[in-house]
């Protein structure tokens, strides 16, 4: 089976909604004094990411058939770009963008990539209107 990706005609997550979180793979020791003591619960744990997106009437279409059909409803685990990583320039220690040198692309910038293994949330996309668009929120958990 072919894991699936994030559709590529869907924009970048807004910034503004972002938020993230380890999932806490611990369990507090019962003692009846002295500071708390933990141990593991479960050896790898998921990174719990909540965004959302802005997209057109088409835009949302493809993001509701990605949901639908190719998730089967969000319980299929799929490939999505790493917001915080794929696509941004690469910088030198001391802040300059590194380049390409030779080819076609020649001074261009280096562009990062990265991917998340990641499969829907807890709660189902919640869609609100804004203008002639739609913010589309939902978290992701982004497997270990």
């Amino acid at each position: 089976m072919t894991v699936p990706s994030w559709p590529e005609e869907l924009p970048r997550p807004e910034r503004n909604s972002w938020s993230a979180q380890q999932q806490d793979s611990r369990l507090k020791r019962r003692s009846d004094a002295g500071p708390p003591g933990w141990r593991r619960r479960f050896s790898s744990a998921a990174r719990l990411v909540s965004l959302s997106i802005v997209v057109s009437r088409d835009e949302r279409a493809v993001f509701d058939n990605f949901l639908a059909d190719t998730t089967q409803d969000g319980v299929t685990p799929f490939w999505m770009p790493d917001p915080t990583t794929d696509g941004w320039p690469l910088f030198t220690s001391d802040g300059a963008p590194l380049l390409i040198s030779g080819g076609p692309d020649d001074g261009k910038p280096v562009l990062m990539a990265a991917q998340w293994l990641c499969m829907f949330g807890d709660q189902m996309p919640v869609e609100t209107i804004v203008g002639v668009s739609f913010r589309l929120t939902f978290s992701v958990a982004v497997l270990p």
